[in-house]
């Protein structure tokens, strides 16, 4: 895949959306892990009849993951992703709107997932929607997010950044094309910091993390 100029990451562009799938697995090695991760995490959230948010579809990875969850006990689906591009190849479960998500009026639902989607939604737009998110969230259910996290401090700041590069060369990824995507995010993608009190880390590699906001 052609990575875009400095600053020029989009997700409204077709060759990207057509590669994704492929793309993101070199990048983030443990992707298929987290989402496995995340799968697990729903199943043991989510009732029957109940309602799940994929905020940031992409392609369906996040439902295609947990469809055997969705089809046994019913669940509504709502899936948010902005990019035409990506809606156009999305083939994940339920029905996907073109809401960015700091600006889809959202209802009460079981389990809501964010996955890589929180660095880039505006810093501004951060605190109400994830309050939004919470506020509409049933008891019993969660919030999960996945995401770029800002980076410790010291020299542990460095050692975790080099093992997100070398987990990226590991997969085969060729020096260069990881310093073109790097700098093809600037000014698109911000770290997500995730300071809730309620907010669980349940993932770590490199400078990503997840966390799970339980809601009782």
């Amino acid at each position: 895949m052609k990575i875009p100029s400095e600053g020029g990451w989009t997700f409204e562009n077709s060759e990207i959306a057509r590669s994704f799938d492929d793309h993101v697995r070199e990048q983030l090695p443990w992707y298929d892990l987290a989402t496995g991760l995340v799968a697990h995490l729903i199943r043991h959230y989510v009732p029957q009849n109940g309602t799940l948010y994929d905020i940031g579809a992409s392609t369906g990875n996040i439902t295609k993951a947990c469809a055997k969850t969705i089809i046994d006990r019913s669940v509504e689906v709502i899936a948010l992703e902005p990019s035409g591009q990506m809606r156009d190849i999305y083939d994940g479960l339920g029905a996907v709107l073109p809401d960015k998500a700091e600006d889809h009026d959202y209802k009460e639902f079981d389990v809501a997932v964010m996955f890589l989607t929180m660095m880039f939604v505006p810093i501004e737009s951060r605190i109400k929607l994830l309050s939004s998110l919470i506020r509409n969230t049933k008891k019993g259910g969660c919030i999960i997010i996945f995401d770029k996290d800002e980076p410790a401090s010291g020299y542990l700041a460095t050692v975790l950044y080099r093992l997100t590069l070398a987990g990226k060369v590991a997969t085969g990824v060729a020096p260069d094309e990881i310093i073109k995507k790097e700098l093809s995010l600037s000014g698109c993608q911000r770290p997500y910091k995730c300071e809730t009190p309620s907010a669980h880390e349940v993932f770590r590699f490199g400078d990503f993390a997840g966390w799970i906001i339980e809601v009782r």
